[in-house]
C-alpha cells in the first residue's frame, strides 16, 4: 500500500512496486486520513509513508496505524531527513525511513525486510540516530551518576530503551554499542522485567512517560 500526497509521485510508486516479483500493491491512499482507513480495510503488510500529507500528516497516520494494525508495518519514504521529520517518524512506530532519492533496488528490499518484520533505515539515517545516541550519551551518564534510574535500570538498560524508542531492531542497537545480538537480548529482557513491559510497544511509551526518549 502507498499513502502519498502527490499524484506523479504515488503514480510513480505505485509502477514501482507492481513491478516487484512477489509483491502486491493494493491500495493508494491521497492523504493521512484515507490511509488509515484503507489500512484498516486491507491490512497490507507494509504500508509506505508520506510525511507531508493534507488532513492528517504522516507521523499521526502512522502512530494510529501502528496502534491499531499492529501486523502492518510502515515504511516512511519522504523528501525530508532533518531530525524534526525523522524521530518523530521513528516514535510514532514506523520501522523503515528512506528518502526519495533511494533507489528501486534500495525501496523494494525496504519493503521486503519489513515484512519479514525487521527494520531498514537509510544509510544517512543511521548515522543520524548514532550520532544523536552519542550525544545524549553524556547526559545519560551524568544524570545516572546524580540520581537512581526510574525502576533500577542501568545506565546501559537506558541506553538500549533509548534505541529501542528510536526504531531501531536488536542487530542495530549491537551495532550501535558495539556488543553481541545476545548481549543486546540479555539488556532488552531485563527492561521489560524491570519496567513490566510486554513488548516494545510498551517499553516505548515507558521510555516517554519517564522523559527518557524525546
Amino acid at each position: 500500500m502507498i499513502a502519498d500526497d502527490q499524484r506523479v509521485v504515488r503514480d510513480g510508486l505505485a509502477m514501482l512496486v507492481g513491478l516487484m516479483d512477489g509483491v502486491e500493491l493494493i491500495a493508494t491512499a491521497a492523504d493521512g486520513n484515507e490511509a488509515i482507513e484503507l489500512v484498516a480495510q486491507k491490512r497490507p503488510d507494509v504500508a509506505l509513508m508520506d510525511l507531508r500529507m493534507p488532513e492528517v500528516d504522516g507521523v499521526e497516520a502512522t502512530r494510529q496505524i501502528r496502534s491499531a494494525n499492529s501486523e502492518t508495518q510502515v515504511l516512511v519514504l519522504t523528501t525530508f531527513a532533518d531530525d524534526a521529520s525523522l524521530f518523530p517518524a521513528l516514535e510514532a512506530g514506523a520501522r523503515g525511513y528512506l528518502t526519495k532519492d533511494a533507489t528501486a533496488e534500495e525501496i523494494e528490499h525496504a519493503i521486503r525486510a519489513l515484512a519479514c518484520g525487521k527494520t531498514h533505515l537509510d544509510p544517512q539515517i543511521q548515522e543520524r540516530l548514532v550520532a544523536a545516541v552519542a550525544e545524549q550519551r553524556p547526559a545519560t551518564e551524568a544524570a545516572a551518576a546524580d540520581t537512581q534510574l526510574a525502576d533500577d535500570l542501568t545506565p546501559r538498560e537506558v541506553e538500549v530503551l533509548k534505541l529501542i524508542a528510536a526504531g531501531m531492531s536488536n542487530a542495530e542497537i549491537a551495532a550501535t554499542l558495539v556488543v553481541s545480538d545476545a548481549t543486546v537480548k540479555t539488556h532488552i529482557n531485563h527492561v521489560f522485567a524491570k519496567t513490566g513491559a510486554r513488548d516494545r510497544a510498551q517499553a516505548v511509551r515507558y521510555a516517554y512517560e519517564q522523559g527518557i526518549a524525546g
